[in-house]
């Protein structure tokens, strides 16, 4: 069988380019994805606590200078960290925040600097996705593993291509067309990118997208990978 002409270009991608696009992928897939969550200080001002949940952890980690807006400068900065190339990051840098500025800034006259408010970032939030977060923006293990239990039926720990289908088809709410869309997309992706051989993505692929740490743990890699050269 034919695989579909994008499937085929995205094969012969150098792998360092598909780590990338990868990257990126999990950068908008955490923010579609997860809920929100804020505190407030003594003077009644909404303060944002990196380790609140694992969304706000992963858009922490662009705003480089810690003043809860991340411009795309700083977006670009972030995405070099990781060990993306100059291309690639600056095209994460206007895609991001021309996409999500104005979301995070309701009511606000539009800005030319494009700034995402970090504390607003979940407006950005679409349906029908997996649960795998609760109303806090929390990691939830137990519906995560449901994931692989309800649909993983050839393998305990990996999704085929049609296993993948069915989560989304039980995911979906009614009329929710652009969720639908939204995660169909994000999950293809995903499974294009970092299936196996056999066509098989892997629970700890799937984890890595989910549990924030990944951000954090690449820029370490990359900086030690620099020093060692």
């Amino acid at each position: 069988m034919k695989r579909k002409y994008w499937e085929s270009y995205i094969t012969v991608i150098k792998p360092i380019t598909r780590i990338q696009i990868f990257l990126l992928f999990l950068f908008l897939h955490q923010i579609s994805m997860a809920t929100s969550s804020s505190t407030t200080n003594n003077n009644g001002e909404k303060q944002i606590e990196h380790d609140q949940n694992v969304l706000q952890k992963h858009v922490a980690f662009f705003d480089r200078n810690h003043d809860g807006i991340v411009y795309p400068w700083e977006t670009f900065q972030g995405f070099r960290a990781i060990g993306c190339g100059i291309i690639l990051s600056s095209f994460a840098a206007i895609f991001i925040n021309f996409g999500l500025s104005q979301k995070t800034r309701p009511g606000k006259f539009p800005s030319i600097f494009l700034p995402v408010e970090i504390k607003n970032i979940t407006k950005a939030k679409h349906g029908s996705d997996s649960g795998v977060y609760d109303n806090e923006g929390r990691f939830v293990p137990s519906i995560f593993e449901e994931i692989f239990s309800k649909h993983a039926r050839k393998h305990p720990s990996a999704l085929t291509s049609d296993e993948l289908m069915g989560l989304l088809k039980a995911n979906r709410e009614p009329k929710d067309y652009k969720g639908w869309l939204a995660s169909y997309s994000e999950w293809k992706i995903l499974h294009v990118l970092c299936k196996d051989k056999d066509g098989l993505l892997h629970k700890e692929t799937i984890r890595g997208v989910y549990d924030g740490s990944l951000f954090e743990r690449m820029e370490k890699e990359h900086s030690e990978k620099k020093k060692n050269k």
